[in-house]
């Protein structure tokens, strides 16, 4: 017997790191205000935590579109793998090239350009998708906000999120 319904639970499993956030935040003001100043010293990085763990989970939320798309993605120590019904394949993230919303697709679909391989597309509601936020977020010089932003916006047309920059050759001076 469950005490919930599953839209609700579901609901609730989506919004959790807010809801976590949030609990602990609470838990440093009860300690800060409360019983008495020893207990303020663990109150405020409780509080400081709290707020960054909800800020967090407001991005992941606003990143995640659903798992009713079609196929799976697995982000497995710095690789991404994309399991979809008619395509599919691997890219490493310290290879990649570039980053791509391809919204003139339905559903919009990220592409991952890696050098020597065909580009990797995947739903952005597939499932497991959400694991990719983080794997993004890794990416050198990323903007995760304007990469929410560009998610969130309309339009049919194909936004650069992402592309590496060419590394500067070091110069190294002999004397």
């Amino acid at each position: 017997m469950r005490f919930l319904r599953p839209e609700a639970t579901e609901a609730l499993w989506r919004w959790r790191e807010v809801i976590a956030g949030a609990a602990l935040g609470l838990t440093g003001l009860w300690l800060v205000a409360g019983p008495g100043f020893l207990l303020a010293i663990v109150g405020y990085p409780l509080i400081a935590g709290g707020a960054a763990l909800s800020w967090i989970g407001v991005q992941r939320l606003r990143f995640r579109m659903g798992r009713d798309g079609p196929g799976a993605v697995q982000v497995d120590e710095g690789e991404v793998t994309y399991f979809g019904p008619l395509t599919g394949g691997t890219v490493a993230l310290r290879e990649l090239v570039s980053l791509r919303l391809e919204r003139n697709m339905y559903p919009a679909h990220w592409r991952l350009d890696q050098s020597g391989q065909a580009p990797l597309l995947i739903p952005v509601n597939a499932a497991g998708s959400g694991a990719l936020f983080d794997a993004f977020a890794t990416l050198p010089g990323i903007r995760t906000e304007r990469m929410l932003s560009e998610l969130r916006a309309g339009g049919v047309e194909s936004v650069v999120i992402w592309h590496r920059t060419p590394a500067t050759p070091q110069v190294r001076v002999l004397h």
